[in-house]
């Protein structure tokens, strides 16, 4: 069982005096995912942004080993938001929602990892959004998109990582969305994995960042953001004596 606590900062460009380079602008992720065998994962998760409620399964297909040379990972979540209607999104846009259906985003990857050596590792994942109702009418429904991440290891606890997105198309025909760039470090320290990292993006869910990022490096729209993973295991194995 994994809990994750994730936060994200306002842009590193909104300035100093009246919001200290985005730390008075924070965003935070909760999220639980229990594995229910080896192979198959669910979780929950609440974002603050958009007061959105994401559910989501992951399962292995492939494992890498001697004969085979790649992780398969499918990977697929239904995200609803439960703002009130007409409330502004990030890019501005007020959304109404007339039903609940309304308010829901699917996501489906396929998570294609392979491990090349002990420090250096790299990971394509294929991205389906398919979003009930989008921002402007006359934008598809459906929203394709390449994403790649990799992560090199510099010690045995720190390694650097980064992911890309390329989207095929856009969800809205008035707002100028960005393909999403994120840097960082993860930091291990037993059971806990801490991640530091810088974005393009605001969003902490696939929606949000992959089909919803407003802003660019090159303009200095950078959000500084870290996520916490706690692992906790249920299993109750009996205590030995001492001798």
């Amino acid at each position: 069982m994994n809990f994750w606590i994730s936060h994200r900062f306002g842009a590193l460009n909104s300035g100093f005096i009246n919001n200290f380079f985005g730390l008075d602008e924070a965003r935070i992720r909760l999220g639980l995912e229990y594995g229910i065998t080896d192979q198959f994962t669910i979780g929950i998760g609440r974002s603050s942004q958009e007061k959105v409620y994401d559910f989501y399964g992951k399962y292995k297909v492939l494992r890498q080993s001697n004969k085979m040379p790649v992780t398969l990972t499918l990977y697929g979540s239904n995200a609803i938001s439960t703002v009130v209607s007409r409330t502004p999104l990030e890019s501005g846009t007020v959304m109404r929602y007339y039903t609940n259906l309304d308010r829901m985003t699917y996501t489906g990857q396929a998570l294609l990892a392979r491990k090349f050596s002990e420090r250096f590792s790299l990971q394509l994942m294929p991205t389906f959004l398919h979003f009930n109702k989008t921002e402007t009418a006359d934008t598809p429904n459906d929203l394709f998109a390449m994403g790649v991440g990799g992560r090199m290891k510099l010690t045995k606890r720190l390694s650097i990582t980064g992911e890309y997105y390329h989207r095929t198309g856009t969800i809205s025909s008035t707002t100028d969305y960005h393909n999403s760039l994120a840097l960082g470090f993860d930091v291990e320290t037993g059971g806990h994995v801490f991640q530091l990292h810088f974005t393009n993006s605001r969003g902490m869910i696939e929606r949000q960042f992959v089909a919803q990022t407003t802003k660019q490096w090159r303009d200095g729209g950078i959000f500084y953001g870290f996520n916490i993973s706690r692992s906790f295991s249920l299993d109750k194995k009996p205590k030995e004596l001492a001798k």
